[in-house]
């Protein structure tokens, strides 16, 4: 890194200077832990954050999601999750399945998490309670960057495998949603060849919530909201107010940290869910001016004799 760094950048492509920029930003993440992937579509599919989410809309249902951050920007950091999730003994337990790939430059990490919950109702409220566990797989790939001395020892490649916990609560009912969760409760560390400790990953703590006013009939208004933490890192505050129309279509606005502004629409077409968001940095001192990019895809059905058979975007 040191002789790297004392090369010109006048030496370099735009493309070169910008994959230099995220190489950076990926060994500082191994030196302060590596980040959550962050979605704008959270309540469109909890359960890639919440474990006590499977099952509890009494269906079975599968998303696919694809995020692009800062398109347009090589080696920017890119997303794709498979969850699946049904309802299970007479829709008091639930049960999923989470894939996760994660990419950031060179850095990669591939996660497998089976959720299982327990719900109890109160009239027309359930309380889940959620755990999940799996493994996580984190690695990198120095073949992926241009490095200026072949051999440099700062780009070592390493591939670590970790078993994972993560635990939730989530309190549902037609007009309000709120969850609390730690997806990956394990803090996973390695140490290189040379002795030198990595930590890969700290704790990330969920709170969210969201409400449902009724305007009238066909419309409802839903605000709702994400707060983001682990240690080491500032608080990440997530708003977004949305309008639904009949339960089959819905559209907002959101902003991360008031830095970060997009808009949010999707709809409900014969069981299918279609959402997509767009993001635009707004913050005056981000020096990013490249979109980012989320689309989700899934499918909710009742296919057991006590599951709903009607799917609703809320």
């Amino acid at each position: 890194l040191a002789q790297v760094s004392r090369l010109p950048l006048t030496t370099f492509s735009e493309g070169q200077v910008t994959t230099f920029l995220l190489t950076l930003f990926c060994l500082s993440q191994k030196i302060l832990a590596q980040q959550d992937p962050i979605y704008a579509q959270y309540l469109n599919n909890p359960l890639t954050i919440n474990p006590a989410y499977a099952g509890i809309n009494n269906q079975f249902s599968a998303r696919v999601q694809a995020r692009t951050q800062w398109a347009g920007i090589e080696a920017n950091p890119r997303t794709a999750n498979f969850s699946g999730n049904m309802a299970i003994m007479q829709n008091k337990m639930g049960l999923g399945l989470v894939v996760l790939h994660d990419q950031l430059g060179d850095i990669r990490n591939v996660e497998l998490a089976i959720p299982v919950s327990y719900k109890i109702k109160f009239n027309d409220t359930y309380l889940s309670f959620g755990m999940q566990a799996g493994f996580v797989n984190q690695n990198n790939n120095p073949d992926a960057l241009e490095i200026h001395d072949a051999g440099d020892q700062a780009f070592t490649s390493f591939s670590e495998t970790n078993f994972n916990l993560g635990a939730g609560l989530m309190l549902k009912n037609d007009k309000f949603r709120v969850g609390l969760s730690v997806p990956r409760l394990i803090p996973a560390k390695f140490t290189t060849l040379d002795g030198t400790p990595i930590e890969l990953y700290k704790q990330h703590y969920y709170l969210f919530g969201s409400y449902n006013f009724m305007v009238n009939e066909k419309l409802w208004f839903r605000p709702s909201v994400l707060m983001r933490g682990t240690s080491g890192a500032p608080v990440s505050l997530d708003l977004n107010p949305t309008f639904t129309f009949r339960e089959l279509f819905s559209a907002g606005i959101f902003t991360r940290n008031f830095k970060t502004y997009g808009a949010l629409v999707q709809m409900l077409y014969n069981n299918f869910h279609l959402g997509y968001v767009f993001e635009l940095p707004g913050s005056k001192d981000s020096s990013l001016r490249f979109t980012s990019h989320e689309i989700t895809l899934g499918i909710s059905l009742g296919v057991l004799t006590y599951h709903d058979k009607v799917a609703k975007v809320f």
